[in-house]
């Protein structure tokens, strides 16, 4: 329970640190939608404001956070696209990064590049912090609203 409260709470961090919205984060979702998850983060963009190339690198961002922020929380510096657990990320920031470089090679290096930009950015302060916070919020309540995020972020920005 507390990696996937980890995972889920680097995706929110990462989405409100680059200007989205979290309309909720859970680690008890309702699987009856969709397959089977440990936890599921529901984010807003303000697409108006961003150019598609920005958004499609946020996104990406904050699709590979999940699984650094676990990375960084279980100390196994994994791949992101060879652990079964975090293919649905994997898979999402391929596809977004796909009209960025049709390039599979080229991708895949953005990526990995990304991932150890995304490592390091949440291994420092106030970031780490902030992680946590959400993530022992996270496992006290199991589920958090968009202002109760932002609260709890808002003590470490």
């Amino acid at each position: 329970m507390e990696p996937t409260a980890y995972h889920e709470a680097g995706h929110a961090y990462v989405a409100v640190y680059l200007g989205a919205k979290v309309r909720s984060v859970t680690i008890d979702p309702d699987n009856d939608d969709g397959p089977a998850r440990f936890g599921d983060t529901q984010i807003i963009w303000r697409r108006s404001r961003l150019s598609e190339k920005q958004f499609r690198e946020r996104a990406i961002q904050v699709s590979l956070a999940g699984p650094v922020a676990e990375m960084l929380y279980t100390g196994d510096p994994f791949h992101p696209g060879l652990v079964a657990e975090w293919a649905h990320d994997w898979q999402a920031a391929w596809e977004l990064a796909e009209p960025l470089f049709a390039d599979q090679r080229k991708r895949l290096s953005y990526l990995e590049d990304l991932t150890g930009v995304l490592y390091r950015l949440l291994d420092s302060e106030p970031h780490w912090s902030a992680v946590a916070a959400l993530a022992d919020n996270l496992l006290a309540h199991e589920t958090l609203e968009s202002e109760e995020v932002r609260d709890i972020i808002n003590d470490w920005l």
